[in-house]
């Protein structure tokens, strides 16, 4: 990185005197020869940078890495008493250096040439792989107000990659209302009915083959990019753990959206909220989960009230976001009957998680009960316990409540009176 902003710093220098028509070794920065070394092709994954993305790369990076190098701009124009409007910049809440706008790139690699400044232009759209390998983009320019007055940010993921040196896992919170989730388990230890398991092994196909199916066979032309699907059954039967799993057996980080955080009362509000969401997923390898979606996707009403007018709004607008995604997203809910029609259509795969019959619940309350526990007659007790009906989740409640009965006896080996008491307290809730 050092021989990047030691390089830069010169090109900048160059631009400078060139512009303002001082002694100069260079006819064009183009002359000065950036290093040779391969570091911004290894942290971008790019192998064919041109120049002026060398440039414009260096530019969004140095206020993280080197912010004395743009200090430069500050020089004031004396005819006017001010900065020169040409540099750009924008002010930091915190921060005292220059912060690099487009209009900054457009002054080093363009200056008045209306032509190169288009190529710069060029540079800030969805296309350019600066968006579409979420690099860096222009964001904060006001309405009505030029183009190129956006703020120049790498993101978040990017500065990662350089500065940490290991992939970027955002935070929950009021900016990002996701939350990673993950499991210690592994997709062999799911206990589901076979019909739920070769549904979850289609999701599994399609993500593992899928540029095989819409790149090598075409099929890009008339499939929509992406997959989606509805998972839905009582609580407790699974959906999201099957959801982390997807995620987990495909390198894939599996964020479950905070449904609370991004409805909102306020016109438009939830829409920009759901935005962030999908603006920061949309070219990463992740899978979104909407746990309890049908707050979110609902039915539509009809429309007597702006009000009404206003919530079907935002379902149209969430219709949409999701089948424009080119990534994985998984709705779950517990009644399938509670999520709108438009949307059930546009599903790949709707999932049913019903509850465990009594074979499944002896297999879920073997995997889960430690050996410790139990003794000779182990199979006699997983058998009764198997025959009350409860979903993996309550059957996950029952072994903790065991589990601190046990440790507050100070026992060891679990009895069926206890098991059975336990198992009494969950069915009633208590």
């Amino acid at each position: 990185m050092t021989a990047h902003i030691e390089w830069f710093n010169q090109m900048l220098t160059t631009a400078l005197q060139l512009y303002f028509q001082q002694g100069c070794e260079y006819s064009s920065i183009e002359e000065v020869t950036p290093p040779d070394d391969g570091w911004l092709e290894e942290v971008t994954g790019r192998q064919d940078i041109t120049f002026s993305e060398r440039v414009v790369v260096m530019l969004a990076l140095m206020p993280h890495t080197s912010p004395q190098s743009l200090d430069i701009f500050f020089v004031q124009n004396k005819n006017f008493d001010r900065q020169y409007t040409e540099f750009g910049g924008w002010k930091g809440l915190s921060h005292g250096g220059f912060l690099p706008t487009g209009e900054t790139a457009s002054f080093i690699l363009a200056g008045e040439d209306m032509e190169r400044k288009k190529e710069v232009i060029r540079m800030f759209q969805k296309d350019h792989w600066f968006y579409a390998q979420n690099i860096l983009r222009l964001e904060g320019a006001g309405e009505g107000e030029p183009f190129l007055s956006g703020q120049l940010r790498p993101s978040e993921e990017f500065l990662s990659h350089v500065l940490l040196d290991r992939e970027y896992k955002p935070d929950y919170n009021i900016g990002f209302p996701a939350k990673r989730i993950t499991t210690p388990l592994e997709w062999e230890d799911m206990i589901l009915d076979y019909a739920t398991l070769e549904a979850l092994e289609e999701i599994n196909t399609w993500i593992r083959h899928q540029h095989t199916i819409m790149e090598d066979w075409g099929l890009k032309r008339f499939l929509k990019p992406g997959y989606r699907a509805l998972f839905y059954g009582p609580p407790g039967t699974g959906k999201t753990l099957a959801a982390t799993l997807l995620g987990k057996k495909n390198d894939m980080d599996v964020y479950r959206v905070d449904l609370s955080m991004i409805v909102s009362k306020y016109i438009g509000e939830t829409e920009k909220n759901l935005a962030k969401v999908f603006d920061m997923a949309e070219n990463r390898n992740w899978i979104l989960f909407f746990d309890e979606a049908d707050a979110l996707f609902g039915k539509r009403t009809s429309t007597n009230t702006s009000n009404d007018r206003h919530a079907n709004q935002e379902v149209a607008y969430l219709l949409q976001r999701i089948e424009d995604f080119p990534g994985t997203v998984i709705l779950a809910t517990n009644l399938k009957s509670n999520i709108d029609e438009a949307f059930s259509r546009r599903f790949q795969s709707i999932i049913y998680f019903p509850m465990p019959d009594e074979e499944l619940r002896a297999a879920l309350w073997r995997s889960m009960l430690p050996k410790e526990w139990l003794g000779d007659d182990a199979e006699e007790l997983i058998a009764t316990a198997a025959q009350t009906e409860l979903s993996g989740g309550s059957i996950a409640n029952v072994v903790r409540r065991c589990a601190v009965t046990l440790i507050k006896a100070q026992k060891q080996m679990l009895n069926p009176v206890l098991l059975c008491d336990s198992i009494h307290r969950e069915e009633n809730g208590t």
